[in-house]
């Protein structure tokens, strides 16, 4: 089917239409349980498959960024599962990281070969730290996040037991996040009857920090902020999710305009491929929306679990690349 077969105009990529939205569902529907857009995955999917190698591939991330996070953060603002105070922290912090991150992608960052090493260690650093997250045992020493699982994995066997074997069991839907708390020192919120709290300072800083990382890898800081807020502050991914994608979500727009708009002084053209970027983005509003909705069936630790997994192999193929290319 030929007519399919677009080249699309800045990329230069010469694909199916129909390629960009079916993988862009795929992984978003799995990654969005997570609070990670998936843009971390379709980069190294453009820069293998689809020979997109230039800047300009950072910049197309934040444009499928900026179409599919919509449906994810729809779909956990519904489920009453969006942390408010988390998301504004969130966004102060990366947005300026952002900035700082495209002049550092443009000026020092525009071979491949050192994108692919770069890609690789910030990918190999991700899926450390959710792996560690799955460790058995490791869970003990935060009361209220064991508490938490202990009542999914109870609610799970009540649900089966009453109906049937085969039923889809989790969070109830009457289990929605509740602020507490806000200041400067401080945040507190409930959810389904334990407590959990963040320093805005600290969030603030590694924000921040995040932002740069984001802003070189065309990912809006998301991919890494969600397991952050799981690993060092111990909130559930269940209430980090909605809030990391909406972070990613606004930062990505500021993202897109510095690619665009602000001269890089030199190097290669950085501006996105719209018409590549919006195809994987319809398909990503789809797949976010209906991993916000599963999300509430899985429990925590399969989903770092597995992404953890994921992760780490797309890692060290980048980084052995690097060393043997």
């Amino acid at each position: 089917m030929d007519f399919l077969v677009l080249k699309f105009p800045i990329s230069q990529v010469e694909t199916s239409i129909l390629v960009p939205p079916l993988v862009a569902f795929f992984i978003s529907a799995f990654t969005s349980m997570a609070g990670l857009s998936g843009a971390f995955l379709l980069l190294p999917f453009q820069i293998s498959f689809l020979n997109f190698t230039s800047p300009a591939v950072s910049a197309t991330n934040f444009v499928y960024n900026i179409a599919a996070i919509p449906g994810g953060v729809y779909s956990y603002m519904r489920q009453g599962r969006m942390a408010w105070p988390l998301a504004l922290t969130i966004i102060i912090g990366t947005l300026p990281g952002v900035f700082i991150g495209y002049y550092l992608h443009v000026l020092y960052l525009p071979d491949p070969r050192a994108f692919k090493l770069f890609t690789g260690s910030v990918l190999f650093c991700i899926s450390l730290r959710l792996l560690y997250e799955t460790v058995p045992g490791k869970r003990r020493g935060n009361s209220e996040m064991k508490a938490l699982e202990d009542k999914f994995d109870q609610q799970v066997k009540k649900l089966k037991e009453e109906r049937s074997s085969r039923i889809l069991a989790g969070i109830p839907a009457d289990a929605t996040l509740r602020t507490t708390l806000v200041s400067l020192h401080r945040v507190e919120y409930e959810f389904w009857g334990q407590h959990f709290s963040f320093s805005p300072v600290g969030m603030g800083i590694l924000s921040f920090i995040v932002g740069i990382i984001g802003g070189i890898y065309g990912i809006g800081g998301g991919a890494i902020i969600a397991p952050v807020c799981v690993a060092f502050f111990n909130l559930p991914i269940y209430t980090v999710a909605g809030a990391a994608l909406l972070g990613t979500f606004l930062t990505s727009i500021a993202g897109v305009s510095f690619y665009s708009m602000i001269p890089a002084g030199v190097g290669p053209q950085a501006s996105p491929d719209w018409l590549l970027g919006i195809l994987f983005g319809l398909g990503g509003f789809f797949g976010m929306y209906t991993g916000g909705h599963l999300q509430k069936y899985v429990p925590q630790k399969i989903i770092q679990l597995g992404l953890g997994l994921l992760i780490i192999c797309v890692a060290i193929r980048y980084i052995l690349q690097y060393w043997l290319d």
